[in-house]
């Protein structure tokens, strides 16, 4: 089959409009979910059951399984119902790893945290896009520079745990700055390497690195606001 670059200009747009209403979506769906979470107090009892180092360990190598299982089934599937059925897995994943750093941002004196770190997310995304899509500029290079990075974040934030330090600001930046790789690579990824068919695996794609992006930019935002 025929990848999205290789098909007609109306395809392509089709394909682009369907990939960033699922990935808006998706993004509203996290937003309800975390709301539910937050409210119900479910991310309260999160954030204190997972105030132990190597449980939170725990926690991530589970989540980081579950991502990549729901990422391959999604990118994998021939049929939409499964797109959507690792699309779905992902964000309810998402939202209940982000809930304990929702629940410390949403009790700060200044309520206008998570808001901040949102609208800032939001513009570095739009930003990042439209530089992918409209130079057309193919920014596969960077997916070896990502996986080495990748190891690297994972090893020191395995070090943290077990070391009992803190990574700090500095860390948050970088991640920032590894995030935004990322979605340059994804968004060049979901035209040059899915079909048309795949507009929620991609959806999904981006979805993960937006998700990584937002995670740091709040990490940032709660630190200036100590």
């Amino acid at each position: 089959m025929y990848v999205v670059a290789q098909e007609q200009p109306q395809a392509r747009a089709e394909f682009i409009r369907k990939t960033y209403l699922h990935l808006a979506g998706a993004v509203a769906a996290f937003i309800a979910i975390e709301t539910v979470l937050v409210q119900s107090g479910i991310a309260e009892t999160l954030a204190r059951a997972l105030s132990g180092g190597f449980t939170w360990l725990a926690v991530l190598g589970g989540f980081s399984l579950l991502g990549w299982f729901s990422r391959g089934l999604a990118s994998r599937a021939d049929s939409v119902s499964l797109q959507y059925l690792g699309l779905g897995i992902y964000v309810v994943a998402e939202a209940l790893l982000f809930a304990p750093l929702i629940y410390m941002a949403s009790i700060m004196s200044d309520p206008t945290v998570i808001p901040t770190a949102g609208i800032l997310t939001s513009f570095m995304f739009v930003g990042l896009t439209a530089v992918a899509l409209t130079t057309g500029k193919d920014f596969s290079f960077l997916g070896g520079a990502l996986k080495i990075g990748g190891f690297v974040a994972l090893g020191l934030i395995v070090c943290s745990v077990l070391f009992q330090f803190q990574l700090g600001l500095f860390f948050s930046v970088l991640m920032v700055g590894f995030a935004m790789a990322a979605i340059l690579y994804d968004t060049s990824q979901i035209v040059n390497n899915f079909t048309k068919d795949q507009y929620v695996a991609a959806a999904l794609s981006l979805f993960s690195s937006v998700a990584l992006l937002f995670w740091y930019v709040l990490r940032i935002v709660m630190s200036s606001r100590r």
